[in-house]
């Protein structure tokens, strides 16, 4: 089924905004041991245990960075540059098994779609978690990424239609609930 494939690649370069190596890991984890995924070249030297080390040691800096809210907040300028390219990568890695996407167009896709994701973390949601609880809530919300990153992540290649069904429904509710917010905000300064 192809355009599960699809699904797939936007579920896994959605989460790669929120984390960038785990989702990079789970592929070449599920490409290497499972036929969950099947890499074609160049993107088959994911497998390799090199790569998989890297984005071991990569995975674990980047969730202890999540954990301090100072830290945080300079891992999520850094990764604004980062999570983007994994999602563009994660995207055209897995789309390739749809047979002929042009890899520049699933380049593109990822791009956008990780990009958005981690713009809203970064931007929007994590400064006001911050502020909100005086850095308190920083821990929980890092938490609550990293387990949903992963989730979405697993979900993405065994359940693609499932995954697919959730981003509409959070990318309807965020472009819903943002411009309201801003609307509020206005309000209240009047």
């Amino acid at each position: 089924m192809d355009i599960f494939n699809v699904f797939t690649a936007f579920g896994l370069s959605a989460s790669a905004g929120l984390n960038a190596y785990i989702r990079l890991l789970t592929v070449s984890l599920l490409a290497k041991f499972t036929d969950l995924i099947k890499l074609q070249e160049p993107w088959d030297v994911m497998t390799s245990w090199w790569v998989i080390g890297v984005l071991t040691v990569l995975t674990i800096v980047e969730i202890m960075a999540d954990m301090f809210p100072g830290v945080n907040h300079v891992n999520d300028v850094v990764q604004s540059f980062i999570r983007p390219t994994a999602g563009a990568i994660v995207f055209a890695a897995t789309s390739s098994q749809v047979g002929d996407v042009n890899p520049v167009l699933g380049l593109i896709a990822g791009l956008l779609v990780s990009g958005g994701v981690h713009a809203i973390k970064a931007v929007a949601v994590r400064p006001a978690i911050n502020v909100a609880t005086g850095g308190l809530g920083n821990v929980p919300a890092s938490i609550g990424e990293q387990a949903t990153s992963t989730m979405v992540s697993v979900l993405s290649v065994i359940i693609p239609a499932v995954i697919f069904t959730i981003l509409v429904i959070v990318l309807t509710i965020i472009f819903l609930w943002l411009p309201n917010r801003k609307k509020r905000k206005d309000r209240e300064t009047e």
